[in-house]
C-alpha cells in the first residue's frame, strides 16, 4: 500500500502515526497521540484528537471531532485514551470523546459501525460492533451499545445504560433503563417495549423458529399477567434449550436500572 497523502493544507503533528494509504484532506487537523491504520480517510476539514488509536480503513467526514477532550467536569487534562477499530464510519460533525479517570479512561469503539451526522458519543462508552447511530443519536457518559444495534435520529441514551444486541431503539425515544436484547423500543406516548425486532433480527439472518421462540418469551414478559420475576422463571422452563432466551433472560436478571417494558 502506498505512502500517506496529506494535502499541503492540512495539519499533522509530527507526534502523529500513520499507517499505509491513508489520506488526509485540506484543514483536517491531526493532533499529537493519533494513531491512523492503514487505509484511514481524513476527508476536509475533519478533526482528530489523542492520545487516539484507530484500526485500518475508518473514514472521517468533515467538521467530526473524533478523540476530543471528555465534557465531564471531573476532567482536567489527565491523560485518557480512545480506541476505535476498523471499518467504521464517522459522518459530518459527529463528535466522540475520550475517557476519564473516574470511568477507567478508555472509551471504546468496536467495528464496521456507522455512526450517522451530530451522533454524539460520550466518554468512557463502549460500543460494540456493526452498530448504527442515526443523525443525532446521543449517548451519555458510561453507556454499554452491543453489536448489531440501531439508535434512531435524536435519541439520547442515559448514562451508565446497556443496550443489548440487535435491539432498534425508534426515532426520538429517551432511553433511561436499559434496553433488553433484540427487542424494539419506541416512543408513543411512553417509552415502551413493543416485543422482538423482527424485521432487523429477519434480515440479521435469525430463522423462522428463532424469531417465533423470541415471540413467546417477549409474550411472557411483556403481555402475561406475571411479573417479571415469573415471566423470567417461565421462559427458563419454557425455552432453557434456546440461546437467544437464555441470554435475554440474563440481561433482564443483570440489570441495575431495570428494563424498559
Amino acid at each position: 500500500m502506498s505512502k500517506p497523502e496529506i494535502h499541503p493544507q492540512a495539519s499533522v503533528s509530527p507526534e502523529a502515526k500513520l499507517g499505509a494509504g491513508v489520506s488526509i484532506g485540506a484543514f483536517a487537523v491531526i493532533g499529537p497521540h493519533v494513531h491512523l491504520g492503514d487505509g484511514c480517510v481524513v476527508h476536509s476539514h475533519a478533526v482528530i484528537q489523542g492520545p487516539s488509536k484507530f484500526g485500518p480503513k475508518n473514514i472521517f467526514h468533515s467538521f467530526s471531532t473524533v478523540g476530543g477532550d471528555p465534557q465531564d467536569l471531573t476532567f482536567h487534562g489527565e491523560r485518557t485514551e480512545l480506541v476505535v477499530g476498523e471499518g467504521n464510519t464517522f459522518r459530518e460533525c459527529v463528535t466522540v470523546s475520550r475517557g476519564t479517570k473516574k470511568g477507567g479512561g478508555v472509551t471504546k469503539i468496536g467495528d464496521d459501525n456507522l455512526f450517522m451526522v451530530y451522533t454524539h458519543i460520550g466518554h468512557d462508552t463502549v460500543i460494540g460492533s456493526h452498530a448504527i447511530f442515526a443523525n443525532a443519536a446521543t449517548l451519555a457518559g458510561h453507556v454499554t451499545i452491543d453489536d448489531h444495534v440501531t439508535v434512531g435520529a435524536l435519541s439520547p441514551v442515559h448514562q451508565f445504560c446497556r443496550v443489548g444486541r440487535y435491539a432498534y431503539i425508534g426515532a426520538c425515544t429517551v432511553i433511561t433503563q436499559d434496553v433488553p436484547p433484540f427487542s424494539r423500543v419506541v416512543t408513543e406516548r411512553e417509552t415502551k417495549s413493543f416485543g422482538i425486532n423482527s424485521i432487523g433480527l429477519e434480515r440479521k439472518g435469525f430463522n423462522e423458529d428463532r424469531r417465533k421462540t423470541l415471540q413467546r418469551a417477549f409474550r411472557l414478559l411483556l403481555r402475561s399477567k406475571l411479573n417479571t420475576s415469573q415471566a423470567l422463571a417461565k421462559m427458563r422452563q419454557q425455552f432453557g434449550a434456546s440461546a437467544d432466551v437464555i441470554e435475554l433472560v440474563q440481561f433482564i436478571e443483570t440489570a441495575e436500572r431495570g428494563i424498559v417494558k
